[in-house]
């Protein structure tokens, strides 16, 4: 598989090209900064990428994006097995060869070969709304006629039998996202806790910024929780819109709570506290559910084998999955118009569109329009850059991004298996995932002493 590396100072995305019988590569096309005969090394791409993303890193906002990439390839790591998939629903009772039309016309409309179970909940969704419509005339089911010739077709039974089939949707669906946290939580102890490891690596990569740095916002696409899982384990506190301790609601107005902390003997403004992040999930969560008009989150543990004994102690012993906040947007832009999307949605905008900000996307596609607008609009700021970091581009999607963004300069790309790959990333290109002042005064030494090697001069830049 070929790999594509992008960084400042290329005018399009370098081409390597496996090479030799170990971890090397060769430059196919011209390249500013190696020759098509040379051996290039992950150790030689370090030092150009290392102390690039680590300057990146420091900029006055940062804000990373994750993508199904990352459940991807936790899943695959912690269990030896790649995961399923979202699945298909092959017995829908009701509307089947038209709903299954929609989906195969949409889905190529997209870019994709086949359809997939969001794509189904999204058409029955559609379909529920426009049988709405139709008998919005006649809300009372009355007796239907006896059948003609073609069947006579009566829209308040289809209408029922639609919302029964989207709570049955919306369960496989459910149960699909649980049996992927379930695979992982049951995996073998020692590779599972080598996965969680590099997860935690990844995510104090990006988490560990100066005192005089805005924080970390993280955005995800993902509705389980293995980000949450992650930043536990790595003593990460995560800052949303949830409030409260036994069943936390959904506010609008706790964007701008932090922590802080008074150093001793020290006065004036108190200080950002280590370890603190932003946290959204653009798409909703498994542990999210509607009720009496409100967002809250239950206490859904890790790996649960269902959600359904939660989701009875909170619909008073029914489970109504219409109440879980993972379904697909109805229509394309849902999430632009609805709450508690808008809400999610304008800080996504807020964080990403403003001077000095940076970026960093990993395992995203670049599928949902939606969020394309946001990144595109943020490129139209002069000081912003975007870092897209992805295992493949079996679409197409991130090269059709960058060629048609127009802003090249802006837009730093590490595609492939070998970059992607979520190990290989933590070992050699993320940047050290601590910021103390024993680093920064060492490399204060070694300058002073002139033993101050490039990497670390342009490792060490965002300090002086």
């Amino acid at each position: 598989m070929s790999q594509y590396l992008k960084l400042g100072d290329d005018q399009s995305p370098v081409q390597l090209d496996a090479h030799g019988d170990y971890d090397a590569f060769k430059v196919v096309g011209d390249c500013v900064w190696a020759k098509t005969d040379n051996e290039i090394t992950p150790d030689f791409l370090r030092s150009r990428i290392e102390p690039w993303l680590t300057a990146l890193f420091q900029s006055e906002h940062l804000n990373l994006l994750i993508g199904a990439g990352l459940s991807s390839a936790i899943q695959e790591s912690a269990t030896g097995q790649k995961p399923q998939g979202m699945g298909w629903i092959d017995d829908l009772k009701v509307c089947k060869f038209e709903i299954d039309a929609y989906v195969e016309k949409t889905a190529k409309a997209a870019g994709r070969n086949k359809g997939n179970i969001e794509d189904q909940i999204r058409s029955i969704n559609e379909l529920i709304k426009g049988l709405e419509i139709l008998i919005a005339l006649n809300p009372t089911p009355i007796p239907p006629p006896p059948a003609p010739n073609p069947p006579y077709r009566y829209f308040p039974s289809e209408l029922n039998l639609l919302r029964e089939e989207l709570s049955r949707c919306l369960q496989l669906f459910a149960e699909s996202v649980s049996n992927g946290e379930k695979s992982i939580r049951d995996a073998e102890n020692k590779q599972k806790t080598e996965t969680f490891n590099y997860l935690v690596n990844f995510l104090m990569s990006f988490s560990s910024r100066t005192a005089t740095r805005d924080r970390l916002h993280i955005f995800t696409t993902n509705y389980d929780r293995i980000i949450e899982t992650g930043a536990e384990l790595a003593g990460l506190r995560l800052v949303d819109r949830f409030v409260g301790s036994i069943a936390p609601i959904f506010r609008s107005s706790r964007l701008e709570v932090d922590y802080h902390y008074n150093p001793p003997g020290i006065r004036g403004e108190p200080r950002y506290l280590e370890g603190v992040a932003r946290f959204t999930k653009l798409h909703g969560s498994l542990d999210w559910y509607a009720n009496e008009g409100a967002i809250r989150r239950f206490g859904l543990p890790f790996g649960a084998a269902s959600v359904e004994p939660f989701l009875q102690v909170e619909g008073a012993g029914t489970a109504n999955y219409q109440q879980l906040m993972i379904y697909p947007n109805s229509v394309k832009d849902r999430e632009t118009s609805e709450y508690p999307y808008v809400e999610l949605f304008r800080d996504l905008a807020s964080a990403t569109c403003r001077p000095n900000s940076t970026l960093v996307t990993y395992g995203y596609s670049f599928g949902d329009e939606h969020i394309n607008r946001v990144i595109t609009d943020m490129l139209t700021i002069p000081s912003t850059h975007i870092v897209i970091i992805a295992y493949g581009d079996p679409l197409g999607r991130i090269m059709s991004f960058i060629k048609d963004s127009g802003r090249q300069a802006q837009i730093s790309l590490l595609l492939g298996d070998h970059f992607g790959d979520l190990k290989t990333l933590v070992d050699y290109y993320l940047p050290k995932a601590a910021i103390d002042r024993s680093s920064i005064r060492m490399a204060e030494l070694l300058k002073s002493r002139g033993l101050y090697p490039t990497a670390i001069q342009a490792k060490m830049g965002g300090e002086e």
